[in-house]
Order: C-alpha cells, then sequence, then structure tokens
C-alpha cells in the first residue's frame, strides 16, 4: 500500500540554517554514513554559503528542507559531484535528514521535488553515491527511478561506493 507523501518545502539554505543543520545532523545516526561524527558548525556554514553561491549560478543547489509546520528538518537538492573521485563532471543528488524524521517519506518527497527543478534547470541526468548498508538512502534512489550505474572505490572505506544514475 502507497501511503501519501509529506509536506515539504524546500528553500535556499540562510545563514541561520547552518545552525540548524549543525544542530539535527549532531546524531551518530544521522552521521553513520558520513564518517560517522558531527561536523563542526564551521563546516556548515561553509556549505550553506557554497549553496547560496550554486543556486545564484545554476537554479540549484542542496536546499534546506523545512515540514509544513516550517521546522528545519533537512537538506536535499543537487550539486557538482565535488570530490577528484568519482562520477567526476556530474551532478549529484542528496539528502540528509534529521533522525526524527526518517521513515516518514520526507526525502523522497524533497528528491522528486529536486528532480522537478533539476529538469526546469535544463540537468540532462543526475547520480547518487550511496554508501553500502545504506538501505535508507538506497531505497530513496529506487524510489526515484535510479539504477546502479557502477561502484568506486571510497578513498577513506575498504569499500565499493554506489553510483546510482538517473537521466531526467
Amino acid at each position: 500500500m502507497n501511503r501519501a507523501l509529506p509536506v515539504v518545502r524546500l528553500r535556499v539554505p540562510t545563514d541561520e540554517d547552518a545552525v540548524a543543520w549543525h544542530r539535527i545532523f549532531d546524531d551518530p545516526d544521522v552521521m553513520e554514513f558520513h564518517g560517522g561524527t558531527s561536523a563542526e558548525l564551521s563546516v556548515y556554514e561553509e556549505l550553506t554559503a557554497r549553496q547560496r553561491r550554486h543556486d545564484a549560478e545554476r537554479g540549484f543547489c542542496l536546499w534546506t528542507m523545512a515540514d509544513d509546520r516550517g521546522r528545519v528538518i533537512g537538506f536535499t537538492g543537487a550539486q557538482p559531484w565535488p570530490h577528484e573521485w568519482g562520477p567526476s563532471g556530474e551532478i549529484e543528488i542528496g539528502w540528509r535528514l534529521g533522525r526524527e524524521f526518517w521513515g516518514k517519506g520526507y526525502a523522497t518527497a524533497a528528491a522528486q521535488m529536486t528532480l522537478e527543478r533539476l529538469r526546469a534547470a535544463g540537468v540532462k541526468s543526475v547520480v547518487a553515491m550511496v554508501r553500502p548498508g545504506n538501505e535508507r538512502s538506497i531505497s530513496v534512489t529506487k524510489r526515484l527511478g535510479m539504477e546502479l550505474r557502477e561502484t568506486y572505490p571510497h578513498p577513506r572505506f575498504d569499500e565499493e561506493a554506489l553510483c546510482f544514475g538517473l537521466h531526467l
């Protein structure tokens, strides 16, 4: 049985969102597939500033996700793949939610909105890089219609990072 997806709003991140992201991602469960430890506030300050530039220059970024009450619950969106390894030159779609918002459909709803915005911006295809074992994110990629395209040796972990792709 399919359930209705929740209402989610996406907006360009503000300076204040850096603080919100830092707070809701300060959780070992949330960071399990992102190195395991929380990042410093300065990392989120730089990330939100970079996303504002991406939105101004490209028409897309990692947007702040808010629920129907206006609470910041995470981020979703897309940006150019930022590393020297992996799918260089590709646009990566991604999401991260605070723990209390898992399992409610927010990531899928927001990722679907992201795909619509990327199509409107003229993006032709996207990838999603997912670490093995991250079944929640793998499930989102499948709900979006993405397929496993290839794997890349992860430079920090003894594993092959999974690269899912979707033509828009």
